[in-house]
């Protein structure tokens, strides 16, 4: 009864991994006589470099000579846990006896007896690791060209600042929200402390303390250094030209 372990991950919590480990099963169980499975999944970050536990785990069992096949869906699974992760952990499995399978590609490495089966298998195993090392760097290279797109049409990415909301990718100011931020920080420059300024709003001290030290010609003058947020703010009327001290 051949031992097969199937490795699946996702990026976030949102994502459910049993649609991977579905078809890594199903494919174990029509290319094997009675596998036993064993299954391994993480949830990491795409940005993350880190090893997930399952990920430790199926390396583990691997060394311990528990698996005689692994199973992934793609070998990106396996590349974004770390520059250089694809090559070692294919090179891995082929000094501990452990075939392995890449649905998306038809990738297949086994090992032989025959010394120049295992150089062959040694020589994929590196040119797959370095396409896959190449296939991340260039996915992270279009996400990031997708956010300056945006922001050059003058779109919002990301999280907006407090007293704004983003309706259709643009910045809008939200008027009480923002009101109140500029109530709060007229306090401070008052001579309130923050924790009393903060008191009775919907703001963290912590918040507007960081508000005040960076943004506070944004709240008092609707002034800043990014043209969509000095754009949205210009929708209310500034205070007063002075000091806010």
């Amino acid at each position: 009864m051949p031992e097969i372990g199937i490795y699946a991950r996702v990026s976030t919590t949102d994502q459910d991994p049993q649609r991977q480990l579905d078809e890594l099963q199903e494919f174990a169980d029509h290319s094997y006589n009675e596998p036993e499975i064993h299954a391994y999944t993480d949830i990491i970050s795409g940005t993350k470099t880190d090893r997930g536990e399952e990920y430790q785990r199926l390396r583990s069992d691997i060394e311990d000579g528990a698996l005689d096949v692994v199973i992934v869906h793609e070998l990106s699974r396996l590349s974004r846990l770390g520059a250089g992760e694809i090559h070692e952990f294919l090179e891995f499995c082929l000094r501990h006896e452990t075939g392995i399978q890449d649905l998306e590609v038809g990738l297949e490495l086994s090992l032989d007896d025959d010394l120049v089966d295992r150089a062959v298998s040694q020589l994929i195993a590196g040119v797959m690791g370095d396409l896959a090392r190449v296939e991340h760097k260039q996915k992270l290279r279009r996400i990031q060209s997708g956010i300056d797109a945006a922001k050059d049409a003058g779109r919002w990415t990301g999280r907006p600042p407090a007293g704004f909301d983003v309706e259709d990718g643009y910045l809008q100011v939200n008027a009480d929200e923002f009101l109140t931020i500029r109530r709060a920080l007229e306090r401070v420059a008052q001579g309130y402390s923050y924790a009393e300024a903060a008191d009775g709003t919907p703001v963290a001290e912590s918040t507007l303390r960081a508000l005040y030290d960076d943004r506070r010609d944004l709240y008092f003058y609707a002034e800043a250094g990014d043209e969509r947020l000095q754009a949205a703010a210009q929708e209310l009327e500034p205070r007063e030209t002075g000091s806010p001290h």
